[in-house]
């Protein structure tokens, strides 16, 4: 049976890991279902391949000029604790759990399919990498609580709440979905989602009157500001600024200059400023990249919406939603690394003297990319009030729930290292903690949980997503009555001007 872990294991790993090819197949697998030529299969897969390696190297970008950032904040404010690192705790746990992990990560992606055909949950998870890491704490957790005798079972069942997570997740976020894009074409495929969700939820509670965070008003002299490329890499500058001088003032020389590998401090500073133009190059890239990736699956997953997995969706990474709110994505960003300076003060102070849980450090990539979702959402429903405290609640959840998995996987063999985003927070620990009581009991209760997920969220499904329910109806129509008011004033006052 070794071949057939070797097979599974590539696979896994460097098939279904690399979004870029996860893609390119699924493209592929529609245009063909679509009936089209050899050449515009080929060609269309490969155009979606290259759209997704092009988000992938803006995301390298934006990560490879945040890291500095974190680095330097760290070391002029003094800060000790954890960095939550998806991929880190991923490779350490590949060690002793890759052939399982790789196991439940392929049978993982079939019941996804199976509940994708046979429920309402009509979603097709493609954001491989956020698969693989949700494999390996599944595997961990399942591992651990079963022992190593029942490995089989510990595959088995991490694939049945891996395929779970993966069509329920997009399915709950998806009413935001239809509202932040317009349609109901794709949806979000990404283990942040409950913090977009508190994020909506949020806008929809706050935001009043609030206006859309797009329909910022500059004056005529920024209104430069309105490119999102050139206001995002200016936010990033004045950010990087500002710590530089402070890492200056506060840091011996030698500590400060060997955080960008410079000698003195002219070069120190202007090493900041290009990691912040580098910012927004990448955040550029992202925006392209999703284009083009949305240019050829949209189309081709029409496809296997016909033939395989009648009226699916393609449900695909954060970035997607970025171009639907570019104000809100920086506004997010910036919100939910506020929130996680709080969360910290909260843990610091309180959470971790009474009940030891670590202080969970605030990293620049995971609040980028999950607080500008945030964002997005927040705007989505609640204007500019929802995108700052959408974002702000993303942030404590990013910190709160990390500190409690981290706990739970300490008690299980794991410590010093976490998942990072919101639903491995909560997933994990249901899970973790069901086997506190024992196998059997672990079992149970997983399967329980794993049920009651997919029949709330067929439920939900049915009752909101194709029922039509839209978060914020009714601050929209307030605000459509009050611009239809003041249309019909200025009207007025036009006729009457011309009497």
């Amino acid at each position: 049976m070794e071949w057939l872990v070797v097979v599974l294991d590539f696979i896994g790993m460097q098939i279904l890991n690399v979004p870029a090819y996860l893609i390119g197949i699924i493209t592929a697998i529609g245009l063909i279902a679509l009936r089209r030529n050899a050449g515009q299969i080929v060609g269309g897969a490969l155009k979606a391949a290259l759209g997704f390696l092009i988000l992938g190297a803006g995301a390298t970008v934006v990560t490879g000029a945040l890291d500095p950032l974190g680095t330097l904040i760290l070391a002029v404010t003094g800060a000790q604790g954890v960095i939550p690192t998806n991929e880190v705790i991923a490779a350490v746990a590949q060690e002793q759990y890759g052939a399982q992990s790789a196991y439940v990560l392929v049978l993982g992606f079939l019941v996804m399919l199976a509940l994708a055909r046979f429920t309402p949950l009509k979603y097709i998870f493609l954001t491989g990498h956020h698969m693989v890491f949700m494999s390996v704490m599944l595997t961990v957790v399942l591992s651990v609580g079963l022992g190593s005798g029942l490995s089989w079972l510990t595959v088995v069942l991490g694939a049945v709440l891996l395929g779970v997570i993966m069509v329920v997740m997009p399915a709950l976020a998806q009413p935001f979905m239809k509202k932040i894009t317009g349609d109901d074409s794709i949806a979000i495929g990404h283990f942040g989602t409950l913090g977009y969700l508190a994020a909506g939820a949020t806008g929809v509670a706050v935001g009043g009157k609030s206006k859309s965070t797009e329909e910022i008003k500059f004056p005529q002299g920024l209104k430069f500001l309105r490119d999102s490329m050139v206001a995002t890499s200016l936010s990033m500058v004045l950010i990087y600024l500002v710590f530089t001088v402070w890492a200056l003032i506060a840091l011996p020389q030698s500590e400060a200059f060997e955080i960008f590998g410079v000698t003195d401090a002219g070069a120190f500073i202007m090493a900041g400023f290009a990691q912040a133009l580098q910012f927004g190059v990448g955040v550029a890239i992202i925006l392209y990249g999703v284009r083009t990736v949305l240019g050829e699956l949209v189309p081709a997953f029409q496809g296997i919406a016909e033939k395989v997995v009648p009226g699916a969706k393609p449900a695909l990474d954060i970035p997607l939603i970025f171009p639907y709110g570019a104000n809100a994505v920086l506004i997010g960003f910036l919100s939910s690394f506020a929130g996680g300076l709080v969360a910290l003060a909260v843990l610091a102070s309180w959470l971790n003297p009474v009940f030891g849980l670590a202080l969970i450090l605030p990293g620049m990539v995971p609040h980028f990319f999950t607080g500008g979702g945030a964002g997005v959402f927040g705007n989505a429903t609640g204007g500019r009030k929802g995108a700052v405290l959408g974002g702000f609640v993303n942030g404590l959840i990013i910190t709160f729930l990390p500190a409690i998995l981290l706990l739970v996987l300490g008690n299980l063999g794991f410590a010093n290292s976490t998942f990072g985003d919101a639903d491995f927070g909560w997933f994990g620990t249901v899970i973790g903690v069901s086997f506190l009581g024992g196998p059997l009991v672990g079992v149970i209760i997983s399967l329980a949980v794993g049920a009651a997920l997919v029949i709330g969220a067929s439920i939900y499904q049915i009752k909101l997503v194709d029922g039509g329910w839209v978060p914020g109806a009714k601050r929209d129509a307030r605000l459509a009555a009050e611009q239809a008011d003041a249309d019909a004033a200025k009207a007025t006052s036009a006729s009457s001007g011309t009497r």
